[in-house]
Formats: structure tokens, sequence, C-alpha cells
């Protein structure tokens, strides 16, 4: 059908919006071998968790990207689903477009209807294809000028501009059918939240152990938190904040499990019967070790923790050495060569930051010695706490936990 008699309006009621989709282009699950299959199976359903509550769609993976098409009970917003899709982990990109018949003319008629309002704003334009049916008769290149010439017929005022275009149209030929679509945002990027094994992360109120909890789900790891409290050095408001941010991490995580310990009582034995210098090096072992027996309980093979090197007192090499004498875990600090600016960032990029700074103290600042240890060793730890009963302190520690889910 010769673009020069096109009834605008018989394509607009053939392309409508309903026709539209979500392309999310998977990242490092494509170079997964024999175990590739796995990886995607658990991406898939993460994605139909993540877009549940937006509406009905229905899900599938062909030629290593995830079709989100909504169905005919679909009540729910595309927008929606859209930004959604960003927070999955394992999706590099996430693309609106729209599906057309594989053939010149009708990815042409597809794009001068979706993209009509882009078009209206341009200058400039160019097609960019990509043939992913290698059995389709035209190169990229020979798509991209074929539908070029109609488009640039269609709208005569938008200039073809191939090196610095205001507006590209994007054009992908896949087994079924063709697509056209939008430039693609940024997804989550990583690997499949479920896919990295299961980690025991301590969330404190602060900005790092959120953006360490983050990270470490990036690389596929399931968590569940814990976080101590110190009544009355602590308030109910800062146990709030925390589990406002186990909240904000779900979007990107997951449901989450939030273990909430009472650490009143080790505290004021610390402070009544050891040195002030070590202080807080002894009250990290103690959480080190309550954190590890609730990560054998939940068969989870990690801690996780916002430590960066250096970045105060009790996170010098040294002093790292000391507070993870105590587990036998492995320790995953994925800030550990971040300074505090990244760390803001990384805060602000994925929606902690302002629930971080809330001013509620957690215990990690309840008696902080004036003058810490930087340059601990070992045994002096071990002999400044040999005072304590450490068995007799966790196991009412552990009597008293208490635990809860959190949804996004």
């Amino acid at each position: 059908m010769p673009l020069c008699i096109l009834n605008f309006e018989e394509l607009e009621a053939y392309y409508m919006n309903e026709n539209e989709l979500l392309l999310l282009k998977l990242g490092e699950v494509v170079l997964k071998g024999q175990n590739r299959r796995s990886f995607e199976d658990r991406l898939t359903a993460n994605v139909r968790r993540r877009l549940k509550s937006c509406g009905s769609f229905e899900i599938s993976l062909r030629q290593s990207t995830i079709y989100v098409e909504p169905t005919a009970h679909h009540t729910g917003g595309m927008e929606d689903a859209f930004r959604a899709a960003q927070q999955v982990f394992g999706v590099v990109s996430v693309a609106r477009a729209v599906p057309c018949g594989k053939n010149v003319e009708e990815i042409a008629k597809a794009a001068i209807t979706y993209l009509a309002g882009a078009f209206a704003g341009a200058k400039s334009f160019k097609v960019e294809s990509k043939r992913a049916d290698k059995q389709f008769p035209m190169n990229s290149i020979q798509i991209s000028q074929a539908v070029g010439a109609l488009l640039a017929e269609a709208f005569p005022s938008v200039a073809v501009d191939v090196h610095h275009p205001e507006l590209t149209v994007f054009v992908e030929i896949r087994e079924k059918y063709a697509y056209v679509h939008t430039p693609a945002v940024p997804g989550a990027g990583g690997l499949p939240v479920g896919t990295g094994g299961h980690a025991v992360s301590l969330l404190s109120g602060g900005l790092d152990s959120p953006v360490s909890s983050w990270m470490m789900a990036r690389r596929g790891a399931e968590l569940e938190m814990v976080h101590f409290v110190s009544p009355p050095y602590t308030s109910q408001q800062a146990q709030d904040k925390v589990m406002e941010l186990a909240r904000l991490l779900t979007v990107w995580c997951g449901r989450l499990r939030v273990h909430i310990i009472p650490f009143t009582e080790i505290q004021e034995e610390i402070r009544r019967n050891c040195p002030e210098e070590f202080f807080t090096l002894i009250m990290r072992r103690f959480m080190m070790r309550l954190a590890e027996a609730i990560a054998r309980r939940a068969n989870a093979k990690a801690l996780v923790t916002g430590e960066s090197l250096g970045q105060v007192a009790s996170q010098t090499m040294a002093a790292l050495g000391v507070t993870e004498d105590v587990t036998s875990l492995p320790v995953l600090r994925p800030l550990i060569g971040m300074d505090k600016v990244e760390i803001i960032h990384t805060a602000q990029r994925i929606g902690t930051y302002d629930t971080s700074i809330l001013p509620y103290e957690d215990c990690c600042t309840v008696f902080t010695p004036r003058h810490p240890a930087t340059r601990p060793s070992v045994e002096e730890v071990r002999k400044a706490e040999s005072v304590l009963d450490v068995e007799a302190l966790m196991a009412r520690a552990l009597e008293g936990e208490t635990w809860s889910w959190v949804k996004s």
C-alpha cells in the first residue's frame, strides 16, 4: 500500500496504544553457558512478580528479549509497567514498542502513527535497524534506507541526518513480527535475584547498608535483613525508618524478611566491662555473631555489610579483621572500595537517600568511644571481651528476636 494514499484515521485505529508492548533486553544472562536456561526462567519469573501490580500482561522470552504484552483484561498502566521493568535486575534495557508486519511498508506505517508526536517535534531523524531474523531478505542497512525513505516522504519537513539526528527510529526484525520502538532506557543490569545464593544483610538506618544490600541483590543474591535496636537509646522512629528503607529496597529485591534483634543489654554490658577504645569493635563482633546465627537458621551462605575501607575507625583493615574473626561465613562488602560521594550518588539513584538522612539514631551510634582503636589486634580484642558471657548474651538477644515480611 503506497504511503501517498495512506488513510491516517485507519492507521490510528489499527496502531492504538493497546498494541504497545515492552521489549526487555537481557544483560549478563546471555553470557551464561549450560545453566543459562535457569537464569532466564528466574528472570522471567521476577518480571512477572514485579509487573503483577501494574496490570495484566502476557510475558514471554524469545531471542534474548522478554516481551511484555498487555492482555485483553489489562486494566493497569503501561507507564507503571515501563518504570517497574527498569527495576528488575537482569534487564539491561527497556523499550516501548509496537509490533507490525515484516515488510518495509508495514514498518513505515507503524512508525508514522506510533511516532507521529515525536516527528512533530523533531527537525531531523534517522532509522536504526537490527535484523535478528537472518532469513529476512534485507540486511540492516537496507532496512534503514528503505524505511527512512518512506518516512522522509511522509514527514518532508524533518530532514534525514544519520550522524546527529534529533530523533532515532529503531526497527527490529524478529522471528514473528517487526517492531518499531523509541530509544531504550537503561535497565537495572546485573543478574536476576535468586541466582546468586542466599545472604543475610546487616541493615542500619544509614546511607551505606541499603546501598550495599542493593548492590548484592544486583549480583543475584536473595537477601533477608537483620537490624539491631537498643531501646531506650534508640527510638521507634529509628526502627520505622529502617523498615521504610527495607520497603524501598523491595522494588528492586522483591519482598524482604527483616529480623529485629534487641541489643540494649549487650551494649550496656560492653560499656560496663570493656575498655572504651574497643566498644565499637566488640559491638560489631556481637552483631556478626548474631547475624551468622540468623543466617545459619535461614540456610544463608554469606553476610553482607556496608563497610568501606577507612571510612571510620572500625573500618580500617585491622578493625575489619577483628570483626570478621567471629564468623566462619563469607562476609561480602560491596562498598569496600567506594568513597562517600559514590555511595551518596547510588543512594540517590535507588531512592533510599532521603530516608537514610532522616535524623533518627541507630544503635551503631550508642556509646561511641571518644578515642576508638584503629589498629587493634584480634588477640587484644578477644581478651577485652573475655569478661563477657558471650553465649548467654547472644541467647537472650535471639530469644527477643522478632521478624516480619516487608513488601513494596
